[in-house]
């Protein structure tokens, strides 16, 4: 039953959207529909946690705690992003900007995104989960490119070029796959959970190949450098409740894809052989990212070569592995996806104000908008790992595990990439923030919506970096122990 709200949902959204032309009428429609997805994810998760069964109708999809857990957390910004579009899209209908009919078509591009990224989180089969990462592609790529601006189409379409390089990668890594699933592992299946049952008989030598394609592939589309150059131009184009949906989980989806193959690979091949190389891309990630943040002068750019570093936290904690490890993985993807989503719509605010995402040009945001100024502070210590906020909880687990395993050049790189980050982020910020704002900017007190959307993740990120709730700390370890085997 649950299967069928989150994936009915957004398909039934996306029509309604075609025929129902009043954008705030819709948007509140469709953000009550995401609210009862969340509501639906949030039951899955507890009933995971307490051992019952779910009923699945057929081999085709299958849910566990790892599926789950992204599934939530699809689910948690989809329904944010939902209610800060209501009053973005009605800014951009009143100036002109955009049509309603215009802004239907928004409305359906977002279901259907969002149905892609969940139905990548249900499938069963290897190849079907390909074909839907491919999908998010396609249809995020019309939102990237949504204004029609030289530069917005010039990003979409080095979007698709550059992801589809890679996923052809992926689909390479997918075959050899199962050319040794069928050779060594005696059955002729794409699906996950017959694959995972015969790990243990697979070449490993083509299963080593295979596993760096779909990196390298899949890890493209995740945003680990150096695959990660179609990520600064799509973030900066997109509307930022769309930059909060790519930065927040559409990256995580790929990752999701990922770590499904890893939790094969490692059953035949030492574990040590996926450490290294998650450390490797984790490393070269944070190295990349810390350079490009020194020197950025775009807010958006900026915000997007934040979330090439945080992936590649991500990597690390699962190249560090151990229960710490995997743990702070997974807890860094959750806190990552609210703070970045927090600071894109709260930089949406700003860009719209000021017409411009030059960071040189905007000056005083605390003057100019009290509130997001306010916001953009307090996040942009959450995104650099300060406490009290999440971040720094999920960064502290990943070092320890570091620690723990005996990583010590990894957890140096690590130590010193962040420090220079956390460095650049809080000297880019404070300048936004602070100073005299420009006399032709009048005051504003921001919309109610976007109010409510920066409320709502500032909570998230509090609670959790003061202290994980019971109920999701034992989420976590459950999917933990589906990537442990």
């Amino acid at each position: 039953m649950e299967l069928v709200f989150i994936l009915g949902i957004p398909l039934c959204l996306a029509i309604v959207s075609l025929f129902l032309r009043r954008s705030g009428v819709f948007g509140i429609l469709n953000a009550f529909g995401y609210l009862v997805i969340l509501c639906v994810s949030l039951k899955l998760s507890f009933d995971i946690t307490k051992n019952v069964t779910l009923f699945i109708p057929s081999t085709f999809f299958h849910i566990d705690a790892l599926s789950a857990y992204f599934i939530l957390l699809i689910a948690l910004i989809s329904f944010i992003s939902s209610i800060y579009s209501i009053g973005y899209l009605a800014s951009d209908v009143k100036e002109g900007a955009i049509t309603e009919r215009k802004a239907s078509g928004y409305w359906m591009l977002y279901n259907l995104f969002a149905f892609t990224m969940f139905f990548v989180t249900v499938v069963n089969n290897l190849g079907v989960m390909w074909v839907s990462i491919e999908m998010t592609t396609l249809i995020s790529a019309f939102l990237v490119g949504f204004y029609n601006t030289k530069k917005s189409i010039e990003a979409a379409w080095k979007y698709i070029i550059i992801c589809s390089a890679g996923i052809v990668l992926a689909f390479l890594g997918t075959i050899l796959l199962y050319y040794t699933v069928s050779r060594h592992g005696g059955i002729n299946s794409l699906n996950w959970t017959d694959i995972v049952s015969v790990a243990g008989n697979l070449d490993p030598r083509v299963t080593k190949i295979a596993f760096l394609f779909i990196l390298v592939g899949y890890g493209t589309k995740a945003g680990l450098a150096p695959m990660h150059t179609w990520l600064p131009d799509a973030h900066s184009q997109a509307l930022s409740p769309v930059s909060a949906l790519l930065s927040g989980v559409l990256l995580k989806t790929a990752f999701y894809a990922i770590i499904r193959f890893m939790i094969i690979v490692n059953k035949c091949v030492p574990v040590y052989y996926t450490q290294n190389l998650f450390i490797f891309f984790g490393i070269i990630s944070l190295g990349i990212a810390a350079g490009f943040i020194l020197v950025q002068k775009d807010i958006k750019r900026l915000l997007a070569y934040s979330s090439v570093e945080h992936i590649g936290i991500i990597s690390i904690g699962l190249g560090f592995g151990g229960i710490l490890g995997i743990y702070g993985a997974l807890f860094h993807a959750f806190n990552h996806a609210v703070t970045k989503a927090l600071m894109f719509l709260g930089a949406g605010s700003v860009v719209r104000k000021y017409k411009t995402s030059n960071m040189h040009l905007i000056k005083g945001v605390i003057n100019v908008m009290p509130f997001t100024g306010v916001i953009l502070i307090l996040g942009a210590f959450a995104l650099a790992g300060s406490p009290p906020f999440s971040i720094f909880l999920s960064e502290i687990m990943i070092l320890t595990a570091g620690f723990k395993e005996g990583f010590y050049l990894g957890v140096t790189l690590f130590l010193l990439f962040v420090g220079i980050i956390f460095a650049a982020i809080i000297y880019h910020f404070s300048k936004v923030i602070f100073g005299n704002k420009p006399q032709a900017i009048m005051v504003t007190h921001g919309q109610i919506t976007a109010k409510l959307s920066l409320i709502l993740l500032l909570i998230l990120i509090l609670i959790f970096g003061i202290s994980i709730p019971v109920f999701f700390d034992k989420f976590i370890l459950n999917a933990v122990e589906i990537i442990k085997g």
